[in-house]
């Protein structure tokens, strides 16, 4: 999979014209999402775009499909980034939650009391019983 962002694939940019010319709107884009909503920053980098020579003929004969299609685009790209920031904390509390059932597992291993494993872990001794009960099958 090549990344066709601006300043990556240097060489591949300089071979394609108008894919650097696109990977420059795109890039214009994403900058003016964070100054403005997203209707104004699409029509901003086509506004630029247009006076600097970039993917101008394009842009000019198709500048509401461009601008529709780049809403559409950049809401499900932050959608996804949505859902993969949602997945990665998931991951990561799972992860925590097993250490942890790994923790007070070795811990009752090595014969350590209930209340230090609770100290330890911060769990309550309640709820340290509740994992031997779980756990004794």
């Amino acid at each position: 999979m090549l990344n066709v962002n601006e300043g990556h694939n240097k060489e591949l940019m300089e071979q394609c014209q108008t894919l650097k010319e696109y990977a420059i709107y795109v890039a214009r884009v994403r900058k003016y999402t964070s100054e403005m909503n997203l209707n104004d920053a699409v029509a901003r980098a086509i506004d630029e775009c247009i006076k600097e020579g970039i993917l101008v003929e394009f842009l000019r004969k198709n500048r509401s499909e461009v601008k529709m299609v780049s809403i559409l685009e950049y809401d499900k790209e932050w959608e996804e980034k949505k859902l993969r920031k949602a997945e990665y904390e998931a991951g990561k509390s799972d992860g925590i939650e097993i250490a942890e059932e790994r923790m007070i597992h070795n811990m009752i291993k090595l014969d350590f009391p209930i209340e230090k494993i609770a100290e330890v872990t911060g769990k309550s001794p309640l709820e340290i019983e509740q994992y031997l009960q779980s756990n004794r099958q």
